[in-house]
């Protein structure tokens, strides 16, 4: 080895043994809670301040002073926010500490910030809170108190389904904002008990999207498989139907219907027959398929 590269190699352990010397938890606590230092360095000292066991109160309450304070730089609070959802998953160390932390959650989600009342909003969605629940429903009620677009508001009451959120879903199905919110809207119905009509109705849209109306089939296959299988043989008897809403329907009756009724039925059998020679490679896949399990 020559000279210089021993010399290369040597600086560079060297380098490697002076490594920076992990701060204390009081200084990196300092750091994040210092409003003169920048906000990268403050998020960097808030990975560092330990939470998990509530040992340390000042340390929590430093990191819901910051997420509370809305003069803080958003990333700072955003920051504060993860630090403290991180802690919280440690469920029986953290237990002491979460009726601080869901206050300070509460507290928040009216925030001027959308990503952080997004957040906030989802964890206390998942904590099946009911404050937010009531928040999520007046939004969904009144849009002009909405703390997150509907289609969100929908999919964070899916965590714990009330049934006050089915007559709003059944009116965003009937009248929705825009498509995400009537899918979202489509999957929270497929527990509601007289969400079948609004199913078969969408279902039945020939204008409407191949997945709109297959998430809408998917519901009804939970909620009434018998609706579902009766929509089936229809869409199937209907030559002016989409080729994936046959597909699906053959799908559907292939795997759920009743083998007596089916066997019996010579109107669709032949209407599946005829798929076999004039369809789309799937449809005709499909159709194989279902004949096959009737012996045709």
């Amino acid at each position: 080895m020559t000279t210089a590269r021993k010399a290369a190699k040597s600086s560079k352990s060297a380098r490697k043994s002076k490594k920076t010397p992990r701060r204390s938890t009081q200084q990196a606590l300092s750091v994040a809670m210092s409003a003169g230092k920048t906000a990268k360095q403050r998020v960097a000292a808030m990975a560092e301040v330990p939470l998990a066991a509530c040992e340390k109160d000042e340390n929590l309450q430093g990191m819901l002073n910051v997420l509370g304070n809305k003069t803080e730089k958003i990333e700072v609070r955003l920051a504060a926010l993860q630090s403290l959802q991180a802690a919280s998953f440690s469920v029986i160390a953290f237990e002491s500490c979460r009726s601080d932390y869901i206050a300070a959650l509460r507290r928040v989600v009216d925030d001027s910030d959308p990503e952080l009342r997004q957040r906030v909003l989802g964890i206390l969605a998942r904590e099946k809170d009911g404050f937010a629940l009531k928040k999520l429903l007046e939004g969904l009620r009144h849009p002009e108190k909405a703390l997150v677009p509907p289609e969100k508001a929908l999919q964070l009451l899916s965590y714990d389904v009330h049934a006050e959120a089915y007559p709003i879903a059944r009116e965003i199905v009937a009248n929705p904002p825009n498509s995400t919110a009537k899918r979202e809207a489509l999957r929270l119905l497929a527990a509601d008990a007289k969400g079948a009509p609004s199913l078969g109705k969408v279902l039945r849209e020939k204008t409407g999207s191949a997945e709109i109306r297959q998430i809408s089939a998917a519901a009804l296959h939970v909620l009434r498989p018998d609706r579902l299988r009766k929509h089936a043989r229809e869409i199937l008897l209907d030559t002016t139907e989409k080729d994936q809403i046959q597909e699906t329907s053959l799908a559907a009756l292939t795997q759920f219907a009743n083998d007596e009724e089916v066997a019996k039925d010579d109107v669709l059998l032949k209407r599946v027959e005829r798929l076999t020679d004039h369809a789309p490679t799937k449809v005709k896949q499909s159709a194989r398929r279902f004949l096959t399990k009737y012996g045709r």
